[in-house]
Formats: structure tokens, sequence, C-alpha cells
């Protein structure tokens, strides 16, 4: 990076941190992207000449609300709503619902932002967009869990429709979560249309949408490995989280031949000195999608296995080959990214989204392990999300196989676009680069055709 480009990013960020500087999580993601955009703009002045660096990273809509609803105990209570619809140059705003007591406008719109450049490498019709709620699900009783769905989608349901802005689920939002509000939405507006996408199998929903996001972050990974030569058979696999992503992760990883040593919650995190084995991997969707108990519980059942209170799978005590972060933003840190060096990883793909610090990627580029940023790695799930908006228009369904194809060609899609942008003169590629360089390019040049709005 030449003194020239720093200079043009240090003043970009400056410009962005005067308008909201509180926005710690959001100016991290523009931070990121704005590394290599710049320089790529400063050698394609026609961007420049359109500003689209400053629109961009502009949601085009920031809607906030009250959400009332009562308790079990007939009291009423008040939780925030928020849908940022953030860029709609080459489709509707599409992106998640988070519900967890972390939810505020930083964490949403540096989702959102995210999200634009996920669903552009995805090559599909997709704007960004991401939403939420600082409700917490866990503890509250299903009709808890339904009223406040359906608080929440009377007054979401004014923002969106299935060619304007097209939710799906996130943390804190599966299945039970998208069914309340699809049910209100329709309620409010008489209509049976697909407005959310990881809807049931029986009214709307895809094969593989929730296997999709961790399906598609192995996937990514076992391209990346291709290209080296390599493969994922007989690798040992750190991942942390024990939620959808991480779970189906651990699946693909078994399918494909890998030992999984660890998976992670809040309160810390599994060791499995030889494996998670399918076994294993059934108790814990049954543990955590339907009984919704905490993962120290499996030691109980499989005492070879060990748990590690207040720890992260980063603390495995044996040498890794892969990490796959699976959880949330900015859980491995540069400390963390040591200690997996230090264990011998060769490759780090990003489950969740942007769950490694700047100073832990870094770490990982300076000592040549091979990084998958998450807009690439983990856009399986809005990919998989985009396919089920195409069935629903279609007004019909494709097989697990067929379904599980087109995911399978689209992450090796993103892959040569992120080789494309990102390869440099001595063969390497820098996947970050060429992440946000493909997904600028689209956005940016379909921002141009539209004019100034």
């Amino acid at each position: 990076m030449s003194d020239k480009y720093q200079d043009r990013i240090d003043a970009f960020m400056e410009k962005m941190k005067a308008t909201g500087a509180h926005e710690v999580e959001f100016l991290q993601a523009v931070e990121e992207v704005a590394e290599t955009v710049i320089p790529f703009i400063a050698e394609h002045p026609i961007y420049e000449e359109h500003n689209i660096l400053e629109r961009i990273v502009e949601p085009e809509r920031t809607i906030i609300f009250r959400v009332p609803w009562l308790d079990d105990n007939n009291k009423a209570r008040i939780n925030r709503g928020y849908r940022v619809e953030f860029n709609s140059a080459i489709g509707p705003y599409k992106g998640g619902l988070r519900f967890h007591p972390s939810v505020n406008l930083s964490i949403l719109k540096f989702l959102g932002f995210e999200q634009i450049f996920k669903n552009s490498l995805t090559t599909l019709p997709m704007g960004g967009g991401k939403g939420g709620s600082d409700f917490d699900p866990k503890g509250k009783s299903d009709a808890e869990v339904m009223r406040f769905c359906q608080s929440f989608m009377t007054e979401l349901s004014r923002h969106i429709g299935p060619d304007t802005d097209v939710p799906a689920g996130d943390i804190g939002v599966g299945g039970r979560e998208i069914g309340y509000m699809f049910g209100q939405y329709k309620r409010i507006r008489n209509e049976f249309t697909g407005v959310l996408t990881g809807k049931g199998r029986n009214w709307g929903g895809s094969l593989i949408r929730p296997e999709a996001t961790g399906y598609g972050a192995i996937y990514f990974i076992q391209n990346m490995l291709e290209r080296e030569g390599d493969n994922i058979r007989g690798k040992s696999i750190a991942i942390s989280g024990s939620g959808n992503v991480a779970q189906f992760a651990i699946e693909k990883v078994l399918q494909l031949g890998g030992k999984v040593l660890t998976c992670s919650d809040s309160q810390g995190y599994i060791f499995a000195p030889d494996g998670i084995h399918s076994e294993h991997l059934d108790f814990l969707k049954e543990l955590k999608n339907v009984k919704r108990g905490r993962l120290s519980e499996m030691v109980q059942a499989y005492p070879d296995m060990q748990f590690f209170e207040g720890e992260r799978s980063w603390n495995v005590p044996t040498n890794v080959d892969i990490a796959v972060p699976c959880a949330t933003q900015n859980e491995l840190n540069e400390e963390d990214a040591k200690k997996l060096i230090d264990k011998g990883v060769k490759v780090v793909g990003e489950g969740a989204n942007m769950p490694c610090t700047p100073e832990a990627v870094e770490c990982f580029y300076q000592n040549n392990i091979i990084f998958a940023p998450g807009k690439a790695a983990n856009a399986g799930g809005v990919a998989t999300s985009g396919l089920e908006m195409s069935q629903n228009s279609l007004r019909m369904s494709w097989t697990r196989e067929e379904v599980d194809d087109k995911l399978k060609a689209i992450m090796a899609d993103i892959h040569q676009q992120c080789v494309k942008y990102g390869r440099g003169d001595d063969g390497k590629v820098d996947y970050v680069k060429g992440a946000n360089l493909a997904g600028f390019v689209k956005v940016a040049d379909s921002m141009i055709d539209q004019g100034v709005v």
C-alpha cells in the first residue's frame, strides 16, 4: 500500500468517523472494504467521478421502530426493531433478521454493508439489507416468542415485500420465528407470497436452506485447498459455535472425510480428541435445536469429550489444520490467531460474519495463512435463500440434490471471482481483496447505470 493510497483511506475513514464514531462494527467493516477498493478506484476513475464509495456506504433507508408485546404474566414489554435497507442496485434488499440483546444500529449496518458484497458475489439478483431486534428468544416460551414476532412483523410488514425486501433468519431467528412472522405477514396482507426465506418445507421453503451456510463455507474451503492441490480429507479442524452454521459445517466436513475437534457456545467449548462423529452431531442438533440446552451437557452423554468452561475453540489442546469460526463477529482476536498459528493452522475460513478482528486477519496474512472472508465463505446461506425466492416465484420446488448442486456451483463461482480479482503477480490469492473488488464492481456498475438515486 503506497502512502498516497493510505492517506486517501485515512481521509475517507476520518469523514466516516465524523458522522458515526460510535458505530464501531460498521466502521470496521467499511475500513476493511476501503483498504482494497480505494486503490482500485484510483486506477478506475469512473467510480470516483460518480462518487460511488461515498454513496455505497450510506444506507438507502434505515427503519427503527418500537415493538410492544405481552409476556406470559400479561405484562407489557418493549423492544426496539430495525431494518437497514442498504443497497438495491442489483435487486430487492436481502439479508437476515437477528434477535439478540447485542443488536444495535452499528451491528446491523455492518451486517447490511457486508451483505451488499456477499449478495453480489452469489451472481443472483439480490441487494443488501439487514434487520432485527434486541429481543432475546432464550428463556422465552413459544407463546412469548410468537407474540413478539407478531408485533415485530406488524410494523415490518409495511416496509417489505417479495419485490422490495426479503428478510431471512440469523442469530436468534430460526424456523420457529420465521413461521410466526410469515403467518402474521399473511394475515395482515392477505396474501401467500415469498416475503421471507428460511420457511418450512411445507409452506414454500427450500431443501438445503438450513444447511446452506455451513455447507457453503466448507465447499469454499475445499475450493481453496483444491487450488493448492489439496483437500479436506484427513484434516483436523477447529470449529466455533454450535448453532445452525456450525452444525452443518461439521456435517459437511464429516462427509468430506475431515476430523472436527471442537465446537462451542457462549459458556465454553467442547474438545473431542477422536473427532466429532455423526452420533455426536445428532445429539448436538437435538440438544441445541429442540431442547435448547447448553453444550456442557454433551460431556454427560459422552465422557470421552472435554468441556472447557469460559474458553474458546481456539485454545484447542492439539494441532489443527483448518479453523472455521462460525459463532459471531470479532470472536477470534490476534491472541487467538497466534495460538492457531502455533498449532499449525494452514487455512482459516469465516463461517460467521466478520468473526476475525482486523489484527487477527493481519496476523494470518503475515504468516501466509490462507484466509477466506465471511462475505465469500459464508455466502452459501443467502445464495440458497435466493434459490428459495426463485422457487417461490416459479411456484415449484427443486430436489435436495438439485439445490445442493446449485449451491456447490455458486460457491465455486464465488471462489473463481475472488481468484480473478485477488491474484497477485506471485500467483498467491488475497481472498479479502478478491471478494471486495468482485462484489464492488458489479454493484458500482449497476449504480452508475441507474443514475444518481
